[in-house]
């Protein structure tokens, strides 16, 4: 379900995101959320770095498997 924001910013500010959305060839919706979310993002990667990482969603081993993995592409 979406909720509607309505937030005042400056015609500065307001210039400036139509701008980036129209480099990045998305609305100034698209382009607010996105910024919203890295921005969100940033903070629990600061608060939380392991649940940072965890939701990247990157392959994971044992580390003992990794670590031979890892010597055996460097020798």
């Amino acid at each position: 379900m979406s909720h509607r924001l309505q937030v005042l910013i400056s015609e500065e500010l307001d210039l400036a995101i139509t701008a980036a959305a129209t480099r990045d060839r998305v609305s100034k919706g698209e382009f607010v959320r996105g910024a919203l979310e890295a921005a969100l993002a940033a903070r629990i990667a600061e608060a939380d770095p392991v649940a940072a990482l965890a939701a990247i969603n990157a392959p994971t081993a044992d580390i003992d498997q990794m670590l031979s993995e890892i010597d055996a592409r460097y020798s």
